[in-house]
Parts: structure tokens; C-alpha cells; sequence
């Protein structure tokens, strides 16, 4: 019979060569090495954090992004009621008249700023504002007309941030024209804007408004459709807007040199109509405008590069077990696990590297650093010059087809589903004639 020491002395060796467990295990430090990844992720997001403090910071001094509203009227009136001792009082309530015709024409000068090593995009509005007001009949008001303060109508337009206005505002109503002062009669349309008290209008006047407005604000720019009938046409030198909001442009053109576009808003596509009073209605949800992108956000590539971190331990660590059993010559757990630390600081060094130089270029110098560092331990440990190679290929099929990857953000998951399902797929045919039942005593004429 067996003593002990000859079973634990066989049950050892079984351990070290049962290919089951070896797959086991490889899988296990897959996983224990997706908590280092985790925190690769984690670091990202704080240097994320802290260009979005920076860009802020920068934002707050030039002028944040701005929405603009307007322009609209605002007329007080007065509603009675009768207080506790039975005498007469009044409030003062506010009607809000849009315009029959919006048109705005802009053009938008873009400027990148630096702060240490981040940058944010501002820009400089010229915009040109025209239209008219067409004043309601009477008995559609549902207020007495004695009541309503025409003579106390207020010409207001709504700026998120008024420190981005960077000349005098003069408005033109009726061929008069007048000096917008800070502040606006009622916050029910807008938080903040200008405003100014105009001559009281008439039902039968066109009731025509013109003026300019020159204005500051960083990344993006947004516009209410409060017109009955509203269109905009803006231009700009910035080759990557993003347009959004509630409503694309019916055209729009955008290249190297810059982009324009135009949109066109009925009153009947938004849900809020032409007067009301007090705060009845809220018109920011129909806000569309652009934002001017920066394509090559480095945080954006490093976050979507480290989602391929599985991918790559999974594909490197399967290539050095395939070595194990070509080349009946075993690769230690610890030797694995060197090797995944090496795949996962790949995601640092572009992450660091890419603050001070283009991205790109961090991304070829990171990968052939790692592809040189891992096929060279790979020599050192099998003592196989072919292996090295073939590891030092396969990285860089990986390392290329990710690049790929991040190239073509429009078809990234399909040319990632598709170039997974190849290299599995090669996988599988290089290893089909593979009996794995026969490879459990791998190792054993090495130590012979």
C-alpha cells in the first residue's frame, strides 16, 4: 500500500499537470485581474473629473453655455380681492405675448483654451434677432382690458449667463429704439436675461423688433422656438458640432472648414402657445441648439480602450497556455499573473502619455512598448524564439484591430462583434486537432 507521502507526492503532480486545473486557474487570475482593471477604470474617470473642474473653472470666467430665450413681452395687470377687513386690494399678475416671427442669423467663433494640460472649448455668438409681435384680440385675454398695464410692457430676452454679453444691448420696437437693462420683470419664461420698458403697443401696429446681441459662452448654445414661426441659421469655423435638443436642423452642412445650418419651428411642433399668464407654461423642453465637440477626447478613447481589457488578458493568457501544451514546458501562475499587470499598465501609459502628446501617438508608443516587454519575457520563460514571435503577433493583431476599432466610432460594435467572432473562430481551427484528454500529463518529459 501507498504511504500518505507517496499519495500527496502524486496528487502534487497530477495538480501541476491536469490542463483542467491549469484552465481553471488562468481563469481565476482573469478574473482577480479585472479588480486592477476596475481601478484603471476608476483612474480615468478622476482625471475625467478633474478636466471637466478645469474646463468649468474656465467657463465660469468666459461665459458657461448659454440658452437664450426670447424675445417675448411681459405685461403686468392687476386682479382684485378683498383682504381680511374687507377692503379692496390688488396683485399684480403678468401676461406673456410671443412673437408671430422669430428669425435669428449667427455665426459662432470658436476658441480653445488651456489650463495646464486640459483645454475647453469657447465661442463667441453674433447673433442677429428680427421679427414681430402680433397682439391678440381683447376678449381672448380673459382679463379685463382696464386692468392690463400696457404702458408697463417690458421687451425682455433670457441669457443663462449674463457674463457672457460683451456689448450693449439695443433693441428696436417700432423704429424706437432701446437700451436693455440687467434683469427681467418676471422669472415665469426665464431664470435670468435683460429687459427694458417699451411705449405701449397696438393690435394694429406690426409691432416689429430688431437687434444684436454679442455673446460669450463655452461648448454649447441653445434657442427657444418662441415665435410662431422660428428660424435659424448659424455658421461657424468648427469642424464637429453635435446637434441636439428638441429639434435637428432641416439642413445643415459641416466639413473641414466649418459647418452651417438652419432649422425652421412651428408653433405647432412645441407645446405651449402664443400668450398666457403668470407661470402657466415651461418652454425650456423645446430648447434645440449645437455643442462643439472636441473628437479627440482622450478620457472618452481611454474609457472605451479599457472595456477591451478582458479581451486582451482572456487572448494573451490562452496564447502562453497553448505554449504550455505545444511546447511541453509549463508557465507558472506567477508568470501569468506578470503578464496580465504588463497588458493592464498599457492602459495607464496611453492614459498618461496621451495628456502631453496626440493620442494616437501615445497609443502606437504604448502598445509597442508592451508587445516588446511581454514577447520578451515570453522568450525568456519558454526558451522559444517561434513563441515570442507569435506572441509578439498576436498583440499586434489585437493592438491594430483596436486602434481600428477606435477609428470608426459609427461601426465600432459591429466590427468589434465581427473581429471577435474571427479570431475565435481561428482559435478554434488551430486547436481542433487538439485531444485534450491526451495533454492532462503536460510537463512531464521536461522533468524527466
Amino acid at each position: 500500500m501507498e504511504n500518505n507521502q507517496d499519495i500527496v507526492k502524486k496528487t502534487s503532480q497530477f495538480i501541476k499537470r491536469s490542463m483542467t486545473l491549469k484552465i481553471i486557474s488562468v481563469g481565476i487570475l482573469i478574473l482577480l485581474l479585472l479588480i486592477p482593471a476596475s481601478m484603471v477604470k476608476g483612474l480615468i474617470r478622476e482625471r475625467q473629473h478633474r478636466r471637466d473642474a478645469v474646463v468649468q473653472e474656465i467657463s465660469q470666467k468666459w461665459g458657461d453655455s448659454q440658452t437664450i430665450t426670447g424675445p417675448f413681452l411681459t405685461v403686468p395687470f392687476k386682479t382684485f380681492y378683498k383682504d381680511d377687513r374687507g377692503k379692496v386690494r390688488f396683485n399684480l399678475k403678468y401676461l406673456h405675448f410671443l412673437p408671430e416671427s422669430l428669425n435669428i442669423t449667427g455665426d459662432m467663433t470658436p476658441e480653445v483654451r488651456y489650463r495646464s494640460l486640459f483645454e475647453a472649448v469657447l465661442y463667441n455668438a453674433k447673433l442677429t434677432f428680427s421679427g414681430n409681435f402680433k397682439l391678440p384680440p381683447a376678449d381672448q385675454l380673459n382679463v379685463e382690458a382696464k386692468n392690463i398695464q400696457w404702458d408697463k410692457a417690458y421687451l425682455s430676452l433670457g441669457i443663462t449667463d449674463m457674463r457672457g454679453i460683451r456689448n450693449k444691448i439695443v433693441m428696436t420696437l417700432n423704429g424706437v429704439e432701446y437700451n436693455a437693462n440687467p434683469g427681467l420683470k418676471t422669472t415665469d419664461l426665464a431664470g435670468a436675461g435683460v429687459s427694458t420698458l417699451v411705449k405701449p403697443l397696438s393690435a394694429q401696429e406690426a409691432n416689429d423688433f430688431s437687434f444684436d446681441l454679442n455673446l460669450n459662452g463655452s461648448e454649447q448654445i441653445s434657442l427657444i422656438p418662441i415665435g410662431e414661426t422660428n428660424t435659424v441659421a448659424m455658421t461657424s469655423t468648427w469642424p464637429s458640432p453635435s446637434f441636439n435638443g428638441a429639434f435637428l436642423p432641416v439642413t445643415r452642412k459641416v466639413g473641414k472648414e466649418g459647418f452651417s445650418a438652419n432649422w425652421k419651428v412651428l408653433h405647432l411642433n412645441r407645446n405651449f402657445p402664443q400668450f398666457w399668464q403668470g407661470s402657466q407654461y415651461k418652454v425650456t423642453p423645446s430648447a434645440f441648439g449645437l455643442e462643439l465637440i472636441m473628437t479627440a477626447d482622450i478620457y472618452q478613447k481611454s474609457t472605451r480602450l479599457a472595456k477591451y481589457a478582458i479581451m486582451f488578458l482572456a487572448f494573451t493568457f490562452f496564447a502562453f497556455f497553448f505554449s504550455e501544451i505545444i511546447n511541453k514546458r509549463r508557465v507558472h501562475p506567477i508568470q501569468y499573473l506578470l503578464v496580465g499587470m504588463a497588458i493592464l499598465i498599457f492602459y495607464t501609459l496611453v492614459l498618461s502619455l496621451s495628456e502631453y502628446i496626440p493620442f494616437n501617438l501615445a497609443y502606437i508608443l504604448s502598445a509597442a512598448s508592451v508587445t516588446a516587454i511581454i514577447s520578451g519575457y515570453a522568450k525568456a520563460i519558454v526558451s522559444n524564439s517561434k513563441f515570442a514571435l507569435t506572441i509578439a503577433g498576436i498583440l499586434s493583431i489585437l493592438y491594430c484591430y483596436l486602434f481600428i476599432v477606435l477609428q470608426l466610432e459609427d461601426y465600432a460594435l459591429i466590427l468589434g462583434s465581427v473581429g471577435l467572432l474571427v479570431i475565435l473562430a481561428l482559435v478554434m481551427y488551430v486547436t481542433r486537432k487538439i485531444n485534450w484528454y491526451e495533454v492532462e500529463t503536460v510537463g512531464r518529459e521536461g522533468e524527466k
